[in-house]
């Protein structure tokens, strides 16, 4: 295995130039909300400590039919175990040079399924606890879905009375998870303005594809040092919800570019689930209809569901409708014509999975990422709460079987995985109940106000 500690202080510099680079670009889309500077602090020891878990690693896996497969591991934050801890982190060094900069209060605010929120809190928690900022000048306020309660870890900012009553954590009840994404939209909409009115507090809805693009450059960064080209191909594998991920690596691609560094040509596979496969639809069939779907037949023998018409879905799921896992719940993602361009430009594939391809798959997966130091799947698949790693590696296992992929190096990203026993989950009495709006903003602003 080949690892960078720190990464983001390890590339700070070639990070910090692209993201000036970036606002200054005709790429760059000002915004009608706030949005702090592409900019960031001069890096010294506390910078470097804050940033200290963002490690990245690659480890190769052996071969599996035609392909080599490797693994990069973006899941070295214990207090996370996710990718989002780059673009998180990110996040937060950018509101801290704001704050710097103008004196100022940041109030974050952002819809999540779970580990966007996870990992932002955690980003703010170091920032407070190294000495970035005070815990009234930096605060966030995360909402994410009923479905996604189990996914909610507790921390400092839910411990501490202090710290939560300053960084609630909402929870919302809805039949669509993607709603929290509308009622944090609508919130922006109707009472930003008023924050830095009445309050001198800029609310940053980060949700906006850049403020996480130009992070996940990392990703590139690491594939150039720490994976020579083998002259046979490269395919970056990824369990997406919208790919922002894979957008951040074309970022940091073109970035390596300017500076004269070759890589091999950016092929993506997209694995996706049953609840959620609009990539794959729109990827090859331009479009997001869900009736594009292949109709399953119940196998009589058996009760299980199954398909042979597309090989790019489930040949058996146990349901049709099932969706495995709350982390992947956008619909109609706008970034889908942007990676269809990358895939069919350069090649690639999309595969959807199921739940029962997983279970079947699960112990050779986890016999296959055993050689990874610090990855490791619980031996019982029930106590799995993560399922972005599990889903990747299925995907491209049964992309291999099926021919979707062949004779090419395969870079599994791995994005996220954790068990019940890595992590407390977020007590009830730890969060905030809000049915819309004006619930949400009866939060922000309690929040707001303890802070002056």
């Amino acid at each position: 295995m080949t690892h960078i500690d720190n990464a983001l202080a390890h590339y700070y510099d070639v990070l910090k130039n692209s993201m000036n680079a970036y606002q200054r670009s005709a790429e760059f889309v000002p915004s009608a909300n706030f949005l702090p500077d592409f900019d960031l602090p001069v890096l010294d020891a506390t910078m470097e400590k804050f940033l200290q878990p963002s490690g990245i690693g690659i480890t190769g896996l052996g071969d599996y039919g035609d392909c080599s497969l490797h693994l990069l591991n973006l899941m070295g934050n214990q207090g996370t175990r996710t990718t989002k801890t780059f673009g998180s982190m990110i996040n937060i060094a950018r509101a801290v040079h704001h704050i710097r900069t103008t004196g100022e209060r940041v109030f974050i605010i952002s819809p999540s399924s779970g580990n966007k929120a996870t990992a932002l809190r955690n980003a703010v928690e170091r920032a407070v606890s190294v000495g970035l900022v005070r815990d009234t000048e930096l605060q966030i306020a995360t909402v994410v879905p009923e479905a996604s309660r189990h996914k909610l870890w507790s921390s400092g900012l839910s411990e501490d009375p202090r710290l939560r009553e300053l960084n609630p954590m909402a929870v919302m009840p809805s039949p669509v998870p993607v709603h929290v994404k509308l009622m944090v939209a609508e919130f922006m909409s109707r009472h930003s303005e008023e924050y830095a009115t009445r309050y001198g507090v800029r609310l940053w809805h980060t949700l906006e594809l850049g403020n996480y693009m130009v992070a996940d450059m990392v990703r590139a960064l690491a594939e150039h040092e720490l994976m020579p080209d083998s002259g046979r191909g490269r395919v970056h594998a990824h369990a997406v919800s919208s790919a922002l991920g894979l957008l951040g690596l074309q970022f940091g691609h073109r970035e390596l570019a300017k500076l004269g560094v070759d890589l091999p040509a950016l092929q993506l596979m997209l694995v996706q689930h049953l609840g959620t496969p609009d990539m794959v639809l729109s990827l090859y069939h331009d479009s997001f209809d869900q009736d594009l779907v292949p109709a399953y037949r119940r196998r009589e023998t058996d009760g299980l569901y199954v398909q042979d018409q597309d090989p790019h879905f489930p040949a058996v799921t146990f349901d049709p409708a099932e969706h495995l896992d709350a982390t992947f719940y956008s619909r109609t993602p706008v970034t889908s014509e942007r990676i269809n361009g990358v895939i069919r430009e350069n090649g690639g594939a999309g595969i959807v999975v199921s739940l029962y391809e997983c279970l079947q798959r699960y112990n050779e997966v986890r016999d296959l990422i055993a050689v990874a130091g610090g990855v490791a799947l619980p031996a019982d698949p029930r106590r799995l709460r993560e399922w972005s790693l599990v889903m990747a590696v299925t995907g491209v296992l049964n992309g291999i079987d099926r021919g979707l992929i062949g004779d090419r190096d395969i870079l599994v990203h791995a994005s996220g995985s954790y068990g019940e026993d890595d992590y407390t989950v977020l007590s009830p009495a730890d969060s905030v109940r809000v049915e819309g709006v004006e619930d949400f903003h009866r939060a922000v602003r309690h929040a707001v106000e303890a802070g002056r």
